[in-house]
């Protein structure tokens, strides 16, 4: 027991958890370091290294002098709360990672609550020592701040510090004076962190993760809390609501670098991994075989997003994926939610559709573009708030939503800020920046990444967190301009995009496919345009100076998934197919939308 530490490092997106963990497997030797290497080890999915943030929590566990460290590196991003809120109750203390320039942000607030909530002792870290401008001493008093202000304990506030660089390989007690490696970090996290705490009794395990295995199936990740478990043991799981099923324990693993290796038992405070155990959630617990005796279930911060997922009817369905029917759809959304702690799936009467609830619009992105790339067609509809009548009255979920930015372009971003009925709370200068706070309704946060970004010429960054449900703010205005629709099926021609370029923006390039319906660009107007984009040029035998000059036609803007989901309207839906991002009104013929709006219809959204 004295030869064992289990952390967690948490820490606002951007600000080097990955890189940190990276940096300790080396020096543990779990790896030689290659220069040339460009990607993180634990970023292994495609989206982590694309985006270049965490989205799933990883373990790994390094020998250091003789102890082992179990590490658990977590997302910084408030969508992927569910994740963090798991993985720290296998933790005795954690590694507070803050940027020496940007300081304590509202992601880092969040995750430091919950580890204050469940008493795990802090180790904090300043990284990115090396940056221009930074104000290490500063920051590091911005988080004694913090905690005091999250009613840390006297213990909690009695915290180590160690500043360093990540990124260049060093940990020191003195930012000004860079070191040659990072043992002085991991000799702190052997002082300061806890030994677990030795509990006898009857064994129990709660599965805070799940990996799964070609070979094997599902694999159940937690950490002993009591006793001993051993492989091939007869064992109960119960289930989150109490119920007590009989199992087997087949095959028994122990963290070792970045990978498991089969072990005979885990003791008491150790991580471990199993197999062979039928039907089990996280949140489950593996009990002892006589005398059961289940965990509390871990508590997940409820959704505040809801968006309808629907399977593909548009024109060209089935020609890009490989599933695309309704079964398809209900299995996948309903397998996510084996592991997606944060996820609700409700059907909503039709066979087609179903609404999924997240934490946010980059929760709900990472799911869609996961479907995507594994072959799967679908459509989805505007993403919508989850409304909640509290002592009778309707309430809305708040965020508290930082930006930082250059001064000039400050009361800008501040008036269209307002405008989405956010309340200005903190107004100041960090270094050559400017900070702001606001609490905004989540409905005000949709879209506007987008517009903040070409307001500032995409200087400012942007974070936001849930804070509290509150009363209904009144009306969001949403977007003000109409969309180019395309006429008739058939392949754009370049000849027709430059004849309605002054008509708007076009989201599509020459030479592709579209459908009658599909929208093709932003009308420079309120209303929606009916346009031809098929259109050839008549040719005659009749020839006139300049009449065949060279077309130009302005770069389409191409959307990412994100910011497609956030520039619809609530009679639209983003196609999404393997091979392309699509947008399209709901109803696809012309007359089918006119009767809609006056009032004859109701357009099923």
């Amino acid at each position: 027991m004295q030869n064992l530490r289990n952390i967690a490092i948490i820490a606002h997106v951007d600000h080097g958890k990955t890189t940190l963990v990276d940096k300790m497997l080396y020096h543990c030797s779990i790896f030689r370091e290659n220069e040339e290497k460009k990607d993180l080890i634990l970023d292994n999915n495609d989206q982590e290294r694309e985006r270049g943030i965490t989205i799933l929590s990883k373990n790994v566990a390094v020998d250091y002098k003789g102890t082992k460290i179990n590490i658990i590196d977590t997302p910084g991003h408030a969508d992927f709360g569910g994740e963090v809120e798991r993985v720290l109750n296998m933790a005795d203390g954690v590694l507070l990672l803050v940027d020496a320039f940007e300081g304590p942000m509202p992601q880092t607030r969040y995750v430091l609550s919950k580890a204050i909530a469940l008493g795990l002792k802090p180790l904090v870290v300043i990284n990115k020592v090396d940056k221009e401008n930074c104000r290490p001493e500063e920051v590091q008093e911005m988080v004694f701040d913090l905690m005091f202000n999250l009613d840390a304990t006297e213990d909690q506030l009695d915290f180590a510090t160690v500043y360093g660089s990540a990124k260049n390989g060093w940990m020191g007690p003195d930012w000004s004076q860079p070191q040659e490696d990072i043992s002085y970090l991991l000799d702190q996290i052997i002082e300061h962190i806890p030994v677990p705490k030795k509990v006898e009794g009857t064994l129990q395990v709660q599965i805070t993760s799940i990996d799964y295995s070609n070979y094997i199936g599902r694999i159940a990740i937690g950490r002993v809390s009591r006793g001993t478990i051993k492989g091939t043991q007869p064992a109960n799981l119960v289930k989150r609501d109490g119920k007590v099923v009989r199992t087997n324990i087949k095959e028994l693993y122990s963290f070792n670098g970045l990978g498991k290796e089969k072990v005979d038992a885990v003791y008491c405070g150790d991580i471990c991994a199993i197999s062979g155990i039928d039907n089990f959630d996280i949140g489950d617990t593996v009990a002892d075989f006589e005398n059961p005796e289940g965990l509390p279930p871990i508590t997940i911060d409820e959704p505040t997003m809801s968006m309808l997922f629907t399977v593909n009817n548009s024109p060209f369905f089935g020609k890009e994926g490989d599933y695309v029917t309704s079964r398809h759809l209900r299995d996948r959304l309903f397998k996510e939610l084996e592991k997606n702690l944060a996820l609700r799936v409700e059907e909503t009467g039709s066979p087609d559709s179903y609404n999924v609830f997240g934490r946010g619009v980059m929760h709900l992105s990472v799911l869609i573009e996961t479907m995507r790339r594994e072959g799967y067609e679908l459509q989805v509809g505007k993403p919508k708030v989850i409304i909640k009548e509290i002592d009778g009255v309707k309430s809305e979920p708040i965020e508290l939503l930082s930006i930082d930015l250059p001064e000039n372009v400050s009361g800008k971003v501040i008036e269209l800020t307002t405008q989405r009925k956010g309340e200005m709370t903190v107004m100041e200068p960090k270094g050559d920046l400017m900070h702001l706070e606001f609490e905004i309704p989540s409905r005000g946060i949709i879209g506007l990444r987008n517009s903040v970004l070409t307001l500032t010429a995409g200087e400012a960054t942007m974070s936001h967190r849930f804070l509290k449900y509150d009363a209904w703010k009144g009306e969001v205005p949403s977007r003000n301009k109409g969309v180019l629709i395309v006429h008739e099926t058939g392949t754009t021609i370049p000849f027709a995009l430059n004849k309605l370029q002054d008509r708007g923006r076009f989201f599509t390039p020459p030479g592709v496919d579209v459908y009658e319906g599909q929208i093709v660009g932003e009308h420079n107007r309120e209303n929606d345009l009916m346009v031809n984009v098929i259109r050839t040029k008549k040719l005659t035998n009749m020839r006139s100076a300049g009449a065949d000059d060279k077309v130009k036609i302005a770069p389409p803007i191409i959307f990412s998934l994100e910011q497609a989901m956030e520039y619809i309207d609530e009679d639209e839906y983003v196609e999404i197919t393997p091979k392309a991002i699509r947008l399209r009104k709901i109803l696809l013929k012309e007359h089918e939308r006119k009767r809609a709006n006056n009032g004859k219809l109701p357009v099923n959204v």
